[in-house]
C-alpha cells in the first residue's frame, strides 16, 4: 500500500493529459473534457469522502519530480489550446498527431463550433489553475530550492502572476485572516469584486515586498533584480509566443485564458480564509483557514486542502501536512466550494452559519471585539444582527 500513497499524486498528471486529448481533438471532445473534470472533482468529492491519512514518504523526491511534471504538462496544454485557435498547423502538431492516432485534428480543428471553443477556454483556465497555480504554489514555498522556485515561477507565468511567490510567501502568510492582507475577503465581500482587489493590493504589496528587498541589498529598484518586473515580463513572453502561433486571436485567446486563471486563484483565495478575523501580531493557527479533507480534491491538488496545517506552518512540504479533522471547515472539496463561491446568494447562505459557528468556537477574545467591527461593516443584516459574538464574550469572561 506504500506505492499507492505515491500514485494517487498522479491523478493531477492523469486530469492534465485528459484535458490535453480533449483540447487537441477539438468539437465535441473538448466540452465533454470539461465536464469531465467537473464530474470528477465535484462527484467525486462528493462520494469518495474524506483522506485523514498521514502516510510516511521515504522518498520524496519522487514527489518533488511529480511537481516538476507540472510545467512541461501545461506548456503541451497551452499550447494545444493556442493552436486549437490558429489558422496554421503550427510545428505540424495536427500532422503528428494524425500520424500517431490516426484521428484527423485538422479537419476536426476547422469544424470546431464557437460553443466548443468556449469550452477550451473555460478547461484551459482550470488547468491553468489546478496544474499551474496549486503546483507554483507548493514550489514557491521551498525558498531554499532554486530549481522548484523557478519551475514554479514560470508555472504562475502562466496567469500574469508571478508576483504571487513574493506577496504570497511574504505577505500573505504574515497578515493572513487580517485586514492587512489583500487575499483574506472580509464578510459581506462579493467574490468578483474581490476578484479585482485582491490583484490590485496583492500586486501593490509584492512592489513594496521586492522594493523593500532591492533597497536593504543597495540594488536599483527598476534594474534586472527586480523579481516583479521579470516575472511580468516572462508572462509577457509567453504572450508574444501565441502571437508568433496566430496573430492577434492566438494572443487573446491566450491573454484570456491567463486571466480567467487568474481569477481562479483569487476565488480561491476568498473561499479559504473569508470572513476570518485575526490581529496580525498574534501567531497564525490552524483555526484562521477553512479547511477540507476531501479525497480528489487533496489527491488532485498536493494536499492544498490542508490549508490549516499549511498556514499554522508554511514551511512543510505538503506530503507531510495533517489533516485537522478539527479545524473549521469548507463547505465542501475545491471545485465544489469554487462554483458555490460564483454565485454570491448561495454563498452567502450557506457560509454565514459557517462563519457565526466560527465567531462562537474558534474566536479568541480579541478576536471577538474584531469580529464586532466585522460585522458592522459588512453590510449583511445575518452578521449585523448577530447576538452570537456578545453571548460568546460572556462566556469566555464570565
Amino acid at each position: 500500500m506504500k506505492i499507492f500513497h505515491y500514485l494517487k499524486y498522479f491523478l493531477f498528471h492523469f486530469i492534465g493529459l485528459a484535458a490535453l486529448a480533449g483540447i487537441t481533438i477539438g468539437g465535441p471532445a473538448v466540452s465533454y473534457m470539461v465536464l469531465a473534470v467537473l464530474v470528477i472533482y465535484i462527484l467525486g468529492d462528493a462520494l469518495a469522502g474524506d483522506d485523514t491519512s498521514t502516510p510516511e514518504f521515504n522518498h520524496p523526491q519522487i514527489l518533488t519530480f511529480q511537481l516538476w511534471l507540472a510545467l512541461p504538462l501545461l506548456s503541451a496544454i497551452m499550447f494545444a489550446s493556442v493552436w486549437s485557435v490558429c489558422d496554421s498547423d503550427v510545428l505540424g502538431y495536427g500532422a503528428l498527431v494524425q500520424q500517431l492516432t490516426g484521428i484527423d485534428v485538422l479537419t476536426a480543428r476547422e469544424n470546431t463550433a464557437i460553443w466548443h471553443h468556449f469550452s477550451a477556454f473555460i478547461g484551459s483556465g482550470l488547468m491553468i489553475g489546478l496544474i499551474g497555480t496549486i503546483t507554483a504554489h507548493e514550489l514557491t514555498h521551498r525558498t531554499w530550492d532554486p530549481i522548484s522556485m523557478l519551475i514554479g515561477r514560470w508555472l504562475l507565468a502562466f496567469s500574469f502572476d508571478t508576483i504571487f511567490s513574493i506577496e504570497h510567501v511574504y505577505g500573505h502568510h504574515r497578515y493572513v485572516s487580517s485586514k492587512d492582507d489583500p487575499a483574506t475577503a472580509p464578510r459581506g465581500r462579493n467574490v468578483y469584486f474581490h476578484i479585482l482587489a485582491s490583484t490590485v493590493k496583492g500586486n501593490i504589496s509584492a512592489w513594496k515586498i521586492e522594493k523593500k528587498r532591492l533597497q536593504r541589498k543597495g540594488y536599483a529598484v527598476f534594474g534586472p533584480r527586480n523579481a516583479v518586473i521579470r516575472g511580468h515580463l516572462m508572462s509577457v513572453l509567453l504572450v508574444a509566443i501565441a502571437y508568433a502561433m496566430g496573430g492577434l486571436v492566438a494572443a487573446g485567446y491566450f491573454l484570456a485564458c491567463m486571466l480567467w486563471g487568474k481569477a481562479l486563484l483569487e476565488i480561491v483565495n476568498y473561499m479559504e480564509h473569508y470572513g476570518m478575523v485575526r490581529n496580525p501580531e498574534t501567531p497564525v493557527q490552524p483555526r484562521h483557514s477553512w479547511n477540507t479533507n476531501k479525497r480528489i480534491s487533496s489527491w488532485a491538488m498536493f494536499n492544498l486542502t490542508r490549508h490549516s496545517h499549511h498556514h499554522a506552518q508554511g514551511e512543510v512540504p505538503y506530503q507531510d501536512l495533517k489533516p485537522y479533522p478539527e479545524a473549521p471547515m469548507m463547505i465542501s472539496g475545491y471545485l465544489t466550494t469554487i462554483v458555490i463561491a460564483m454565485i454570491p446568494p448561495l454563498w452567502h447562505k450557506l457560509m454565514i452559519p459557517k462563519v457565526l459557528e466560527w465567531d462562537a468556537k474558534y474566536a479568541s477574545d480579541e478576536e471577538l471585539e474584531l469580529i464586532r467591527e466585522a460585522n458592522a461593516n459588512s453590510g449583511i443584516k445575518a452578521f449585523e444582527e448577530s447576538v452570537i459574538t456578545d453571548n460568546a464574550l460572556q462566556a469566555k469572561t464570565a
